[in-house]
């Protein structure tokens, strides 16, 4: 699915970011139903697509993901055995020829930090979870407690400034890689601020739709880009594994 060269550069001042995301034909992300919202919905769960995720979180020092994904996808965890665990020893392997730590540091986007101490993120021993938040959350983000190490960090008064959360991962937890996995919202502030270097996307072979009625989350939501500032996507490869197509494309901006 992935070049042989795929090199992680390194930045001095942020880290090399990189996306990944599934979407319908029609670039929808989620049914937006009650028991058919998560993300596996679209993606029927594919195989390959979850052998990607797993490898793309293998290379990560962090995984950023804003808190509506942590609150639909129960249970989640940044890690790569969580969604590929047949190849758990391929992953622990690859980090540590890549000098990585076992795990990758979770990073949760929320603007009022409104999550359970239940999540499975939070009640890892083993787990690190950095939440970035603004003024509204960071009461709530102090008070949360788990056998988890949490960590959280305001960086906006009415929104996390993500110019400043990537800049302060980099020199405060050494992050060199971070993966985004989204939601629709987080990617739209990420091209906002020019911050996605690479994308990988997942076309899903079904057509999801919207209406009035029934309004879908798309890929990118709350920016809109001009003619004169939409950012590029320059295709790397493109590949097929029965009706999924896995796009790999290096980001350019004006």
């Amino acid at each position: 699915m992935l070049g042989a060269d795929w090199a992680l550069p390194r930045y001095e001042q942020r880290p090399y970011v990189y996306s990944n995301l599934a979407a319908s034909r029609d670039g929808r992300m989620s049914f937006a139903l009650p028991g058919f919202d998560k993300s596996s919905v679209v993606t029927e769960a594919n195989p390959h697509d979850r052998w990607l995720m797993a490898l793309l979180r293998a290379r990560a020092d962090a995984v950023l993901m804003g808190d509506t994904t942590v609150k639909i996808e129960k249970g989640i965890l940044a890690t790569a055995e969580h969604v590929c665990d047949y190849d758990a020893a391929a992953w622990a392997a690859l980090r540590t020829h890549e000098g990585r730590a076992p795990a990758p540091l979770m990073v949760i986007l929320s603007y009022d930090c409104a999550l359970e101490t239940s999540e499975a993120c939070f009640q890892r021993a083993d787990a690190h979870v950095v939440l970035a938040t603004t003024r509204h959350g960071i009461e709530r983000a102090n008070a949360l407690r788990g056998r988890a190490r949490i960590d959280a960090h305001q960086l906006g008064v009415d929104a996390v400034d993500l110019r400043a959360l990537v800049r302060l991962l980099h020199a405060q937890y050494g992050v060199r890689s971070l993966l985004c996995e989204g939601g629709p919202r987080v990617m739209g502030g990420m091209f906002a601020a020019k911050l996605i270097d690479e994308e990988f996307l997942t076309y899903c072979p079904v057509i999801v739709g919207a209406s009035h009625e029934q309004p879908r989350p798309s890929y990118v939501e709350g920016v809109a880009f001009s003619p004169h500032n939409a950012p590029q996507s320059r295709i790397q490869t493109l590949r097929r594994a029965g009706d999924f197509l896995f796009l790999h494309t290096r980001m350019s901006y004006s």
